[in-house]
């Protein structure tokens, strides 16, 4: 089976419209700005301190990352049970 490529797609417009008669020198990509991917890894103690300055409770500290309220309560260096 034999077919010309123009007979499959009719209109496209003649190979020879795309050429440039002066081509311009093509213009160097640019890199993409990359966004930044540096990450800081926090000890727990760290994430803890984070948390408590967002306002989080040490009950809900010690919940989401799986600790006691008591090792909570040992990384903040408060006394007892804080709520």
């Amino acid at each position: 089976m034999s077919s010309s490529i123009s007979s499959l797609f009719p209109n496209a417009p003649p190979a020879e419209a795309n050429v440039s008669s002066n081509p311009a020198p093509a213009a160097r990509p640019q890199p993409a700005p990359q966004a930044a991917t540096d990450t800081v890894q926090l000890t727990e103690a760290q994430h803890v301190y984070q948390l408590f300055n967002q306002g989080q409770r040490v009950s809900q500290i010690a919940f989401s990352l799986s600790l006691s309220e008591a090792q909570v309560n040992s990384y903040l260096n408060l006394p007892g049970s804080t709520g």
